[in-house]
Parts: C-alpha cells; sequence; structure tokens
C-alpha cells in the first residue's frame, strides 16, 4: 500500500486546517505540522535530519527512531545526494523535482528502491497519480503539501482507494447466429493486458460479456494485446465501476475499463478507437434468470473469456460457458445507472 503524507500549507485558514486535519486523521499515514510527525494514534518517533550524517542516522536507528531527509533535486548532484541517503538506509526520502520530475524519479526509484522509502512531494492529485506511477513502480508515497481540503480528498481516492472487484458470473450460450456486416470498433489501448484480460462489453445495459484482448496467438496475425475487438459502434462498454459509454464514443486518452476473469479490475486509457465495417454475429446466453446479448466480429480472433480459458466466437455452441457481469437492472442516462427507470431492451 501507498502512503499518503499530508503537510498542512501555512496559508490554511483555520476552518481549512481543520477540515485537512480532520480527513488527514483518517486517511493519512504521517501529518507534519512544524517538522512534528504525527497520526490517529499520535506523535510518530520520526527524526527529520537535513543533512547526510551516517553517524548520526546509525545511532537514531539504534535508539528506534525513524528517520526522514528532504532533499530538493536540481540536478546530478542532488540525486546522487538522495542515492547516498538511500545507501545509508534513511527510512525515508522526500524528494522534491524543482525542475525536472519524471526522470529524476525513474533514477531514484531504480536506484533506491529497497533500501529506502521514497516520498514525492505533490501540491495536487494529479501529480500524485503522476509519480505514483512513474517507472511503472512508482513511489512508496507522496507528500501533498496544500491548504485546500478538496485537494486532499482527491489526493486520498488516488492513493488510498483500490479498485474493487468486478461481480462476474457464467453465463450458459443459449444461441449464435451469423448477422451481416457493420461498423466495428477495435479499442486500442496504451496498456498491454494478458490471457483473460479484457473489456467489458454488451448491447444491453445490464448485461455485459467479457471479451478478451487479442493476446492469442494464431499462424495467421500476429497477438496484439494492447487491444480488444469490442464490437458494434452501438453496444455499451464499461469506462468506471459505475458508468457505461458507447464504443462509439471512445477516443484517444479516455479511460476505460480492464477486468480478468477473477473480477480485477484496473483503469487504462485508449491509444486510439479504429472504426471499420465487418461481418458480425450475434451471442445470446442465459445468467440465471436474465438473457443478455451480444454482437461482434464474426473471426477467429475474437475470443470471449471463459471460467478456465477462452473461446473464439467461431466455435461457440449451445451451452458453453462464458463469463458476464449482470448490472443493476433499469435504464442508464448518458452512461449513468438509473435503476428506478423502466427499460425494455431487447
Amino acid at each position: 500500500m501507498k502512503e499518503l503524507w499530508i503537510e498542512i500549507d501555512q496559508t490554511a485558514s483555520p476552518q481549512e486546517k481543520e477540515n485537512l486535519l480532520s480527513l488527514a486523521h483518517e486517511n493519512a499515514d504521517v501529518i507534519i505540522e512544524d517538522t512534528q510527525a504525527s497520526n490517529r494514534s499520535g506523535k510518530l518517533n520520526i527524526t527529520f535530519l537535513t543533512e547526510l550524517n551516517e553517524k548520526k542516522i546509525a545511532q537514531l536507528k539504534n535508539e528506534g527512531k525513524k528517520t526522514v531527509i528532504k532533499i530538493n533535486i536540481r540536478g546530478k548532484e542532488d540525486e546522487n545526494k538522495a542515492v547516498k541517503a538511500a545507501e545509508l538506509q534513511a527510512d525515508y526520502i522526500i524528494i522534491n523535482c524543482l525542475d525536472w520530475r519524471v526522470i529524476p524519479l525513474e533514477n531514484l526509484i531504480a536506484k533506491a528502491r529497497g533500501k529506502s522509502k521514497l516520498i514525492a512531494e505533490v501540491t495536487t492529485a494529479e501529480d500524485a497519480k503522476l509519480v505514483l506511477e512513474a517507472l511503472e513502480l512508482g513511489t512508496d508515497g507522496v507528500l501533498l503539501k496544500t491548504s485546500n481540503p478538496n485537494e486532499l480528498a482527491k489526493t486520498v481516492k488516488v492513493v488510498k482507494e483500490q479498485m474493487p472487484k468486478m461481480a462476474l458470473t457464467t453465463a450458459k450460450i443459449l444461441s449464435i447466429k451469423p448477422i451481416g456486416s457493420g461498423a466495428r470498433v477495435c479499442v486500442d489501448t496504451v496498456d498491454l493486458m494478458v490471457p483473460g484480460e479484457g473489456m467489458l462489453v454488451g448491447c444491453q445495459s445490464a448485461g455485459f460479456f467479457l471479451v478478451e484482448a487479442e493476446v492469442n496467438e494464431n499462424p495467421y496475425v500476429q497477438s496484439r494485446p494492447f487491444r480488444v475487438n469490442a464490437g458494434p459502434a452501438s453496444h455499451y462498454t464499461l469506462t468506471s465501476l459505475q458508468n457505461t459509454r458507447y464504443l462509439s464514443e471512445l477516443k484517444a486518452g479516455d479511460e476505460v475499463l480492464i477486468i480478468d476473469r477473477e473480477g480485477k479490475v484496473r483503469i487504462t486509457n485508449v491509444g486510439r478507437s479504429k472504426i471499420e465495417f465487418r461481418p458480425l454475429i450475434l451471442i445470446e446466453a442465459q445468467a440465471d434468470d436474465t438473457k443478455i446479448k451480444t454482437i461482434l466480429q464474426n473471426a477467429e480472433t475474437i475470443r470471449l473469456v471463459t471460467p478456465k480459458a477462452s473461446k473464439p466466437v467461431t466455435e461457440l455452441k449451445p451451452n458453453d460457458e462464458v463469463l458476464v457481469h449482470l448490472a443493476a437492472k433499469g435504464g442508464r442516462h448518458f452512461g449513468v445507472s438509473v435503476p428506478e427507470e423502466t427499460v425494455i431492451e431487447k
């Protein structure tokens, strides 16, 4: 779990400070006020150092105190200082990249990982997301310096909130029927997926099929693990845990969800959306007492995820089992679920 540190900016009004402290005590690992560190349990046994001193660090460690050193990264000399602090096994290194943000972070993550915990100083939730994803591994946490309670609330979501699992259930195939050609959408993401991962797609807002990414090798086409051949432009896909969008709406930069057969979810972005006219196939399945449908391209490379593997749509037979997600019944208004609305989808 990534750590969230908060330092309340001195410009905060008394009311802002009160709101910040209330939210920080609920969510922050460390709260800094005038070089004193605390959390909901009270004062923390942390010592802030201004200079690298091997003997001092060793002494504090022997006394059971955690050591923290803050370093402003202006160039290579400061970067080397941070690496030295890691080699001396300072418990935490707070780094503030004043000019370049990403490259120094990547260098330090590579060199300090496993030796000290890197905490990056940020002022916005957007920057927190950036540093937590640097070099894929990210820093060990962030120190948010702010006077804005709303910015802290947004940063808590970035640092602390883990995506819950998506509920998947098994559906039995009822029928498979080739139909005419239509506008089919390939969603090329900026991520790479593995077997069992893909996107939830369906022609009804209450039921989605887990369509596997093009991760499988075959004699005729190279795998494209960044791509989900997702179906007609009119189909729904989930772009958050609650909201849907039409495939026709997706464009470069938009967020979409990647789901695996265990229901694990992660967010990625669209690299591009490609629409072409291709032969299609209609698939109908039943999960519990709910019948759902989807339409996909009629080709061997398009596969539905099953409880243990995946199967090309061209090989599906009645009674085959596939994984689906059943959403709340009702309607949707611009992608937002409205369970109370009466909607009949055929």
